[in-house]
């Protein structure tokens, strides 16, 4: 094979480089809102609290049987 028949070399283009929060925290706060995560956490504890509190009236009132 002749030089001008052999295929040109394909360059891969090299990976744009993504800037990636440092942080843990920085990526997460990135995803999601404050106010959002505040919401959340106070949401969970509420609602374990009040499954808490149900769970607690079927046992009291299983043992006045």
């Amino acid at each position: 094979m002749s030089q001008a028949e052999k295929p040109a070399p394909t360059t891969v283009p090299a990976p744009a480089t993504v800037s990636a929060p440092a942080t843990i925290r920085a990526r997460f706060e990135s995803k999601f809102p404050r106010g959002l995560i505040i919401r959340l956490v106070a949401y969970l504890f509420v609602g374990h609290l009040f499954a808490f509190f149900v769970y607690l009236l079927f046992v009291l009132g299983g043992q006045n049987q």
